[in-house]
């Protein structure tokens, strides 16, 4: 039993660790741009946006898709990044457990 109780300890001290990642992923971000620098998105670690930059030369009121679909990439690929970011940070939390959908 004496073994059972150190295993415990070491998994309260392991999701206390993940926690603290967790709170810290929130304060990191991520930066994808796309079109040459025409779109930026700035996003949170919490998949959040933050921020949204769009060039001045891509705003054309005759082509708005062109703009609408910078802004999608620009957002699926921050919201990538997120998800490398957090494989990265939390990863090592999770490696070797086969838990699908956890992260």
């Amino acid at each position: 039993m004496k073994n059972m109780g150190n295993m415990m300890k070491q998994m309260q001290k392991m999701q206390k660790q993940m926690v603290k990642a967790q709170e810290e992923l929130k304060e990191k971000t991520v930066e994808a741009t796309v079109g040459g620098g025409m779109v930026t998105v700035i996003a949170s670690g919490d998949k959040r946006i933050l921020e949204v930059n769009i060039s001045e030369d891509v705003v054309d009121p005759e082509d708005v898709e062109m703009l609408q679909d910078l802004i999608i990439a620009a957002t699926n690929e921050a919201l990538k990044k997120v998800d490398e970011l957090v494989e990265q940070d939390l990863g090592k939390f999770t490696k070797g457990l086969n838990m699908p959908g956890m992260f």
